[in-house]
């Protein structure tokens, strides 16, 4: 077999062969259109921060996917579309957390082609969603770029078996090193990283016992920047290992408490729907005697 100079031409046996013209009236495959009108545009954003309690902690991303969108089929939420030969819901996750983790400051939006209320909509998926994966706050988006309000995390790691006294020194260890090498394995093999430089605060919290005869336990508090590689609280329990042999004999209960902008002055994590809410117009009072009168509660509000 051999080719020729010509384009869209081969040579075959020593016969010229040229590729199949379309059929008059046939569009070149590349062209091909979905058939129907097109999906109906999004007129609304809604932004939703949702959970992920006790055994649900254990649902893949894939699957809490699944069972988000069947709530949204069974609240009959009147969802965009994307357009294509297979178009699927409008939903934007941002950050998930690890399988394994809990978490109570997840977030996602989507996209509606009919306004709803957000409180409205909120009751609609609970009611339709498993316990443990709850939607606790629900507003309408008014700002760009959520994801990018998203910087870093509060993370919550219970260490059964764990002393405050061991935990302290390991914490203090970690605290005080410029920076300590972690392994983790990648689809790509080992991968070797700093631990260190991502980790804003770090401490060792008391815990007492629920019942007479529980064990010791340790509560960690961190605060994490999210870097790339991205640096988990697994990666940081490696960390105390190496810089002080700490490994707990039960693997550690891990919860996401906060996530959102890090706050450089106050070393805090706000709250990234802060802005959509302050970007809200404000209701129009019923009567001005009414807002004369409702003025000092409300006073400093947006």
């Amino acid at each position: 077999m051999s080719r020729t100079g010509h384009a869209g031409a081969t040579r075959i046996c020593g016969r010229r062969a040229t590729a199949a013209a379309p059929h008059r009236g046939e569009e070149p495959l590349g062209k091909r259109q979905p058939e129907g009108p097109p999906p109906a545009p999004a007129v609304q954003r809604i932004r939703l921060r949702y959970t992920k309690r006790g055994r649900l902690r254990f649902t893949s991303h894939r699957d809490f996917q699944r069972a988000f969108e069947r709530a949204l089929r069974r609240s009959e939420v009147p969802m965009a579309y994307s357009a294509g030969f297979t178009p699927h819901p409008k939903v934007s996750y941002a950050n998930a957390a690890p399988t394994g983790t809990g978490s109570e400051a997840e977030f996602l939006e989507i996209a509606l082609t009919e306004a709803r209320d957000p409180g409205t909509l909120r009751e609609l998926l609970n009611d339709s969603l498993p316990d443990g994966l709850d939607i606790t706050d629900a507003v309408e988006a008014r700002t760009s770029g959520l994801a990018d309000r998203l910087t870093a995390s509060i993370w919550e790691m219970r260490l059964n078996g764990v002393s405050v006294e061991d935990a302290e020194k390991a914490v203090a260890a970690f605290n005080a090193a410029d920076s300590v090498e972690v392994e983790r394995r990648t689809k790509n093999g080992m991968r070797s990283f700093d631990a260190r430089s991502a980790v804003v605060d770090l401490q060792a919290l008391d815990h007492q016992p629920d019942r007479p005869g529980d064990k010791a336990c340790a509560i960690l508090r961190l605060v994490v920047r999210h870097v790339t590689p991205a640096v988990r609280p697994d990666d940081v329990l490696s960390g105390l290992r190496v810089v002080a042999d700490l490994a707990p004999p039960v693997p550690a209960a891990v919860t996401r408490l906060a996530q959102g902008l890090f706050d450089e002055e106050s070393g805090t994590v706000t709250d990234p729907l802060a802005p959509d809410r302050e970007a809200a117009p404000a209701a129009p009072s019923k009567a001005a005697g009414t807002a004369v009168a409702t003025a000092p509660e409300g006073a400093g509000s947006a």
